[in-house]
């Protein structure tokens, strides 16, 4: 005897809100969705302009917010699961997030590492050179990487 399957009808999303620590999800069927912030960590280091700039994507199967590169499923959210993002990947984008963010990086005249967190300990305080994009010669320091992803 076999047992029947039962065909379930997964609601569409029609309305986001992101709080500081909560995305609510407004469903088809009139119900909303609630999940903690600290779910999805994108959203969760994102501010408030990119966590509002969301879209639905697949007719409202799911929400896509193009400045944090996330994609939530409204599937996933009624089954409870939250990000199955790995470490290593977060700590990387997390990384590139913050590359992007610096205005100035230095390196020794006689060095090939670019420095960019002004509390490493090996900051350039003489005889360097300075420039306001990220080099494309050299590398980046270790200890400025580890600072900028401990935080």
């Amino acid at each position: 005897m076999s047992t029947p399957k039962i065909q379930t009808q997964i609601p569409s999303a029609t309305q986001v809100y992101v709080s500081e620590n909560m995305l609510t999800v407004d469903l088809s069927d009139g119900r909303s969705i609630s999940v903690p912030l600290g779910w999805y960590p994108r959203l969760l280091h994102g501010n408030a302009i990119e966590r509002n700039n969301w879209r639905l994507t697949a007719g409202g199967r799911g929400i896509h917010w193009t400045d944090l590169d996330e994609d939530i499923s409204v599937e996933n959210l009624l089954a409870g699961k939250p990000s199955g993002e790995s470490q290593t990947s977060l700590k990387n984008w997390l990384t590139q997030r913050f590359l992007g963010t610096i205005t100035r990086y230095r390196k020794r005249r006689d060095a090939a590492t670019w420095h960019f967190v002004e509390t490493c300990s090996t900051w350039p305080g003489s005889d360097y050179e300075e420039q306001s994009v990220k080099p494309v010669t050299g590398v980046l320091c270790q200890e400025c990487l580890a600072k900028i992803t401990s935080n």
